[in-house]
């Protein structure tokens, strides 16, 4: 279940769920000397205080397995490099996801370098994925649970950042983890597994967005320009949205639920259509810069897979590399493909890497 390396210390970073929670008793029995890390990433504003409650769990369960255990402070380091990006992305009127950059600045920068400066060998996270070890260098794999694989979300990760992780359940499907996690009677075993934005937690998303950026509302139009309604702030939107529109039951349309399919930033205005039409689909899109993991270059065409959120099945596409960056062309329309969000590309089992999309281009083109 662990992958091969050679015994010694290991630092992990447990979250107080049960995946890396078991990560370290897994590490902990294959011999290596396990010290468990707890990250401080957000300071609470509002005086709630979910990571104490996380710590908690961290200390009940390194107390059960009889393993070190403290806490490190990255708030500063989070709120320079992730959540500054965060709400940069969204007063520009884009999707980012923070869970990848998060992973790459602070995980696997900030976390990792503390790591070994502590004199650890390796740091361990409880991801679903897998490393594999060549000649040619370290191959990042996706986990063997199709349900939980998580290399969307370690995609922008590079070789030396990879020869020092360690991804100990990924080999492994849920419902093994939360077994073994019964079977040595860690107090997280049954645990609800946490879901959404970290710092938002269960949150009011756009409640937590207004309090860091000004709104600024204006009018929702149909794709012939009509006026529909009023948004409240073009940010507070993405495509393909349906829920929380304020446009349902009008008398004049064909009864279809209304879409977001598109945003004029200049006019401030919130494009809508009824029913999933043309106007929601793309068929190619640009990445500026990209993240190639694999040691040997990859060709400058190439055809693999990719996904464009997570828990997309894997599509398939046409790569052009172009400057740093690629295009990419798919064999068949996609659906609300957001500008913000990471393509990541994929041969096989095997992430290739991927980028923040910053353009697409649209099956048909909206003129409002």
């Amino acid at each position: 279940m662990v992958q091969e390396k050679g015994n010694g210390k290991v630092i992990v970073g447990m979250s107080g769920g049960v995946d890396s929670a078991v990560a370290a008793l897994l590490l902990k029995e294959q011999g290596y000397e396990v010290t468990g890390v707890f990250m401080r990433n957000w300071e609470e504003q509002d005086g709630t205080c979910p990571a104490e409650e996380d710590y908690e769990d961290v200390r009940r369960v390194s107390e059960v397995l009889d393993i070190p255990y403290y806490t490190v402070n990255f708030t500063k380091e989070y709120q320079e490099r992730v959540f500054s990006y965060f709400l940069s992305e969204y007063a520009a009127g884009r999707t980012p996801n923070p869970d990848i950059l998060c992973n790459t600045e602070i995980k696997f920068n900030a976390f990792l370098d503390f790591a070994m400066k502590s004199g650890a060998n390796d740091l361990a996270t409880g991801h679903y994925a897998r490393l594999s070890h060549d000649p040619s260098g370290v191959h990042l794999q996706k986990g063997v649970d199709p349900g939980k694989d998580q290399t969307y979300f370690l995609a922008g990760l590079t070789q030396e950042q990879l020869h020092r992780a360690m991804f100990p359940i990924g080999g492994m499907q849920k419902k093994e983890v939360r077994e073994l996690a019964r079977r040595h009677a860690l107090p997280v075993a049954e645990k609800k597994d946490s879901t959404g934005i970290c710092f938002i937690g269960e949150r009011h998303f756009k409640k937590f967005l207004m309090s860091y950026l000004p709104a600024r509302p204006g009018d929702m139009v149909d794709e012939h320009g009509r006026k529909i309604g009023r948004h409240d702030g073009l940010m507070y939107y993405t495509l393909g949205q349906r829920r929380g529109l304020g446009i349902g039951g009008r008398s004049d349309g064909s009864g279809e639920s209304w879409f977001v399919i598109g945003k004029d930033l200049q006019r401030n205005l919130l494009i809508v259509q009824q029913g999933e039409h043309e106007e929601l689909y793309s068929l190619s899109l640009t990445v500026d810069k990209l993240n190639v993991i694999p040691r040997e270059d990859l060709p400058k065409t190439f055809s693999c897979t990719a996904k464009f959120r997570y828990r997309q099945p894997d599509q398939a596409v046409h790569v052009e590399r172009i400057e740093g960056g690629a295009l990419v062309r798919f064999s068949e329309p996609q659906r609300a493909v957001t500008p913000g969000q990471w393509c990541v590309l994929y041969r096989g089992d095997e992430c290739l890497g991927g980028g923040p999309i910053e353009s697409t281009e649209p099956l048909k083109r909206i003129r409002v």
